[in-house]
C-alpha cells in the first residue's frame, strides 16, 4: 500500500448502504443509518438528501487521515484527523464572493476570514474545517488552490478557516494535514449526500461524549408563494453527557455509561462550527440573523457553551446580487418574511448535531484513548419510554 493510500480515505455516501472501514480499530461510518432513520421525530420538511447541498449549487468536499494505533508518537501518529469544505456555489464558481455573515456564540475558537466577513458582507471562497492546529497550513492551501485555479483573483487572500480539538484521539501536534488534503478535498467536492460522522474535520471529534463529528440536515421553507432551501452542516465537538436532549427526552441522564476513556481532563469542553446555507436572497443583516440561530438548534440538543467552548456559526446565501451598470441590484425578502428561514435553521441545525451523533462509530486514537458510539438499540428504548419515537 503507498503512502498516500495510508493516509488518505475520502468517504463517499453512496445509496442507502452502511459500513465501517477499520483501521487501527477507529472506523470511519458512512451514515446512511441517521436519525429520522430510526425513528426519530423532527419539525420541518427536509428537501431531497436532508443535507446542506440541497441548496442549489453547493458542493462538499473531505479528506479523512486515520493511520496507526497506539502510543502517541508526534509526527507519526495515531493520525484522527481531516478537511471539510464547503464550496457555496460549487468548483464551478468558487470565486463568486456570496452574501454572508458571522456569529460568534462564545469565542473560545478560531474561524479565520471572519473579520472580512463581516466587514464586507461577503464570503470570498469556500468555508473550511479541520483541527485546530492544522488551520495555519489550511489556510495557505486554501489560498494556494485559488490562485492556482483563479490566477487574475483577487479573492482567496482571506480564507475561512474554523477549527475543533481533535487531541483527545490525534496526534494533533504532530500536523499530519498537509497541503495536498485541502486540494483533495476541494477538488472532489461533489453536490449530493454527504457522508456524515467520523470523516473530514470531525474524524477525531466528540460531542456530550459520545462519538460524532460532522452532521448535516436541511429545510424546504415557504415564503409566500416561493419555496427555499436551508441547509446545515455542523462539525460537533461539544457538550456533556448529561446535557443531552434528542427530540426533547433527556437522553443523557438515560444513557450514563460508555463514557470516554481519555488520558486528560474529560470536563473540558471542545467546540462547534456551523454553516448555514440557503437559496433565500438575503442582505448580510438578514443573514445575521439566521446564523444567531444555530444557538437554538444547538440548545435544542442540551448545548449550554461553557467557557472552553468555542461556538462559531457562519450563514451565506447562493443568491448573489445582479450587475446593473457596474453596480449591484440586490432583491431580498423583507424582515417580516425572515421567519419560515429563521426557523428552518433552528430545525436543521438540532437534525444535524443529532445526525452527527448518529453517525458516530466508536474510534480509538493515541494512547488507546476511546470514546464510544451512542448505542442506537438504547436512545430507541429511552426514546420509546417518553413516548418519542415514531414506530
Amino acid at each position: 500500500m503507498s503512502f498516500l493510500d495510508r493516509r488518505h480515505w475520502q468517504v463517499l455516501l453512496v445509496g442507502l448502504l452502511l459500513f465501517h472501514l477499520p483501521v487501527a480499530n477507529a472506523y470511519v461510518g458512512a451514515g446512511s443509518k441517521r436519525a429520522r432513520d430510526l425513528g426519530i421525530p423532527f419539525d420541518g420538511t427536509p428537501g431531497q438528501f436532508n443535507a446542506i447541498t440541497d441548496v442549489p449549487g453547493v458542493e462538499v468536499g473531505q479528506t479523512t487521515l486515520i493511520e496507526g494505533e497506539g502510543k502517541l508518537v508526534i509526527g507519526k501518529g495515531p493520525v484522527r484527523t481531516g478537511v471539510t469544505v464547503i464550496l457555496p456555489l460549487g468548483k464551478g464558481e468558487a470565486n463568486t464572493p456570496v452574501p454572508a455573515a458571522m456569529f460568534s456564540f462564545n469565542g473560545n475558537g478560531e474561524m479565520t476570514g471572519s473579520e472580512w466577513v463581516e466587514e464586507s458582507g461577503f464570503l470570498e471562497g469556500p468555508v473550511v474545517f479541520t483541527n485546530t492546529h492544522s488551520v495555519g497550513v489550511v489556510r495557505d492551501a486554501v489560498i494556494a488552490w485559488g490562485q492556482q485555479r483563479y490566477p487574475d483573483t483577487a479573492y482567496y487572500s482571506l480564507p475561512v478557516v474554523g477549527e475543533t480539538w481533535d487531541g483527545e484521539l490525534n496526534d494533533i501536534n504532530g500536523f499530519h494535514v498537509k497541503k495536498e488534503d485541502v486540494f483533495q478535498a476541494l477538488n472532489e467536492a461533489a453536490s449530493g449526500p454527504v457522508a456524515e460522522g467520523n470523516v473530514g474535520g470531525g474524524t477525531g471529534n466528540r460531542a456530550f461524549e459520545f462519538k460524532a463529528g460532522i452532521g448535516t440536515a436541511s429545510r424546504v421553507v415557504a415564503v409566500g408563494q416561493e419555496r427555499f432551501c436551508v441547509g446545515v452542516l455542523v462539525q460537533a465537538n461539544f457538550a456533556r453527557r448529561e446535557n443531552l436532549m434528542v427530540a426533547g427526552v433527556p437522553v443523557g441522564k438515560e444513557i450514563t455509561d460508555l463514557l470516554p476513556e481519555i488520558h486528560r481532563d474529560p470536563e473540558r469542553e471542545g467546540s462547534i462550527l456551523v454553516v448555514i446555507a440557503t437559496n433565500a436572497p438575503l442582505f448580510p443583516t438578514q443573514l445575521k440573523r439566521v446564523a444567531k440561530r444555530a444557538t437554538l438548534g444547538m440548545a435544542r440538543t442540551g448545548g449550554i457553551s461553557t467557557d472552553s467552548s468555542g461556538d462559531l456559526f457562519i450563514a451565506f446565501t447562493t443568491t448573489v446580487p445582479a450587475p446593473a451598470n457596474g453596480r449591484q441590484q440586490w432583491s431580498t425578502l423583507t424582515n417580516n418574511e425572515l421567519d419560515p428561514v429563521l426557523g428552518g435553521a433552528v430545525q436543521a441545525t438540532e437534525e444535524a448535531i443529532i445526525n452527527s451523533l448518529i453517525a458516530g462509530r466508536t474510534m480509538r486514537g493515541i494512547n488507546d484513548n476511546v470514546i464510544y458510539e451512542l448505542p442506537l438499540d438504547r436512545l430507541r428504548e429511552v426514546l420509546k419510554k417518553y413516548n418519542r419515537l415514531n414506530e
